[in-house]
């Protein structure tokens, strides 16, 4: 006979990697809704990643702690639950016998039937189509890119009419409301800006990726004595033997081939793979590269890791960055990949510049900049000749290491560069 279980509550679980707290994006159930084990209530927005949060408890939404947009301590009240008879009761005493835990969806929860690895998940509920307030109509949203859209570009969801099917609001439903004329709002609404006195347009609260980066950056600033050096490198030799160069059908990517150039670097130069820890006072070189590759997406600027990249062929770097990358531009990586570089390489040629003194990304000692590379004279044997250009620069922290060091292994990469096959034979 099972026993009877009392109202749950849920708390935000422990997301992980240092995160303390995190912003509630959107409510995936309103009150009164029936949930079962593993169904996603909720979808929070960490410094890290947006993640789904699912229910350890089967039953009836009886209350929801907080409001969309609303940042939530780990740790505190995020749903309640209430039974929905002996069933329910049986399902979650099943669960909780089997290790149901305060887990995010994506990794699982242990112990089911005796196996380590990844359980099979529960169907999920569907989301809801009311909202908790008695006879209050909920926007009919199922697709978390739309609602983070609509949070970017200041749409209410509740006064679009959806042209999907059964009235369901789409990303076009959302650009078209964006791109809409709208009426000024009378000057002075969001307040005035007290040194010019200029009316404020908006305000952006930071919180979430924002709010991680401004103090990721602040702190590196704060605590890093920072020095920059560069150099203009010569890519076309790199170019041409790359052309050449397939990996299931495809060359590898520039990014690829500089990061294998990079680790080499690495190892010559162990100095700029390192922590200092004040509370200590030492220097800290690590064993092995988890190498940060800089990716901006819709949320800002993120630094998926490629772990233990020191171990990984140029197929292998290929594919990895290709796969976090696209993950980080699409939301999906995980606050595991959004963590834990030791090196960060940034590829900032991307955005059409050829240069840029970045911030390191603390508490990494040294970020490593590509430029753009395009055509532009250069001396070869005494000729001027058009080339194609990049520029390399390092960022570095002087407690490391000095100038001789910095520049050891900017010149290493560079000659890299500029000679690839000598040098991809030597790894």
């Amino acid at each position: 006979m099972g026993r009877v279980v009392s109202r749950r509550v849920f708390t935000l679980p422990d997301l992980g990697e240092g995160l303390t707290e995190a912003e509630l994006v959107t409510w995936r159930v309103a009150i009164g809704d029936t949930v079962a084990v593993d169904a996603p209530v909720a979808e929070v927005e960490t410094a890290k990643a947006t993640v789904e949060v699912p229910s350890p408890f089967a039953g009836v939404v009886a209350e929801l702690h907080g409001a969309e947009g609303e940042t939530i301590p780990v740790g505190a009240p995020l749903i309640s639950i209430d039974p929905a008879g002996d069933a329910a009761a049986a399902t979650y005493v099943e669960e909780e016998r089997a290790g149901s835990g305060n887990v995010l969806i994506g990794y699982g929860t242990s112990g089911e039937h005796g196996t380590t690895g990844r359980r099979r998940r529960r169907p999920a509920a569907a989301p809801p189509a009311l909202s908790s307030s008695p006879g209050a109509e909920r926007p009919r949203v199922t697709s978390p890119i739309v609602r983070r859209l609509a949070r970017r570009r200041g749409i209410d969801l509740a006064a679009l009419v959806g042209t999907g099917p059964d009235g369901l609001i789409t990303r076009d439903d959302v650009e078209r409301a964006a791109s809409a004329p709208t009426r000024p709002e009378p000057a002075g609404v969001a307040g005035t800006d007290p040194r010019t006195g200029l009316p404020i347009r908006t305000r952006m609260p930071l919180r979430g990726l924002r709010r991680a980066v401004t103090q990721t950056l602040t702190r590196s600033r704060r605590e890093i004595p920072e020095a920059t050096t560069w150099v203009d490198v010569d890519a076309t030799a790199l170019l041409d033997l790359r052309t050449g160069m397939h990996i299931g059908g495809r060359p590898p990517g520039l990014l690829a081939l500089v990061a294998r150039f990079v680790l080499a670097g690495l190892v010559r130069f162990p100095e700029l793979n390192a922590r200092v820890d004040p509370d200590r006072e030492e220097i800290q070189h690590l064993d092995g590269v988890h190498l940060g590759i800089a990716a901006q997406t819709d949320r800002g600027l993120v630094v998926p890791a490629v772990r233990d990249a020191h171990r990984r062929s140029i197929r292998d770097l290929d594919a990895e960055i290709r796969r976090l990358t696209a993950a980080a531009r699409k939301g999906t990586a995980t606050a595991t990949e959004l963590s834990g570089s030791s090196f960060t390489l940034n590829n900032y040629g991307i955005l059409g510049v050829d240069g840029s003194a970045a911030i390191i990304n603390h508490p990494e000692v040294a970020i490593l900049g590509i430029g753009r590379i395009h055509p532009r004279p250069w001396v070869v044997d005494g000729r001027i000749v058009p080339r194609q250009i990049t520029q390399l620069s390092l960022v570095f922290d002087h407690r490391v290491c000095d100038g001789g060091t910095a520049g050891g292994f900017l010149r290493f990469v560079a000659d890299a560069i500029e000679n690839p096959l000598p040098a991809l034979a030597d790894l």
